[in-house]
């Protein structure tokens, strides 16, 4: 056939309310009309404030081969980053203490308790020389922890619980203490 004809692609398109609205939508809106001022006078926003993405304790593991300093510096910027308060939490598979406390925390039995917090949880048997590198070491586990801006572990820590069905009873109004500080 005649090669002397241009095909019409897309006519179809072109005639469409919806390609047409589309297309003014595209190309009118990318910036505000030239008589549109802004108010000089304005008052600047407020600063956003950090929306709480979930409510109750969170417990996050260390992730592994990390140096212990930087990552919970890390992991502190990203939960005041939500609004949360976090705390470094050492414990053990072997622990009944820890089992008891990990347990709760996991059912939403310390959520009222302790609605902004979270835990990063490491294993002494799996993180013991990046905890100590980082002055994470105790005497006794559970250990608990606020770390300061360096990530590196400060004085204000409480360890230890006794064991039974106590010991999350036992923890939870250290816990509070130490987060009042």
């Amino acid at each position: 056939m005649g090669g002397d004809r241009e095909p019409v692609v897309g006519a179809a398109a072109v005639r469409s309310p919806l390609a047409l609205l589309a297309a003014a939508a595209l190309t009118a809106c990318d910036r505000a009309p030239p008589d549109v001022q802004k108010d000089p006078v304005a008052k600047p926003e407020a600063p956003a404030v950090p929306a709480i993405v979930a409510r109750g304790v969170r417990l996050e593991k260390a992730k592994a081969g990390a140096d212990a300093a930087t990552l919970v510096r890390t992991e502190r910027d990203a939960a005041r980053a939500l609004g949360r308060e976090l705390v470094v939490y050492v414990g053990a598979p072997w622990c009944e203490p820890c089992q008891r406390f990990h347990e709760a925390a996991q059912a939403g039995e310390l959520d009222e308790a302790f609605p902004t917090l979270t835990l990063l949880e490491f294993d002494l048997d799996v993180d013991r020389d990046r905890l100590v590198a980082a002055g994470y070491q105790s005497t006794y586990i559970p250990l608990f922890v606020l770390p300061g801006e360096d990530g590196r572990a400060t004085p204000k820590r409480f360890e230890g619980s006794e064991k039974g069905s106590g010991a999350v009873a036992r923890i939870t109004p250290r816990l509070r203490t130490l987060l009042a500080r």
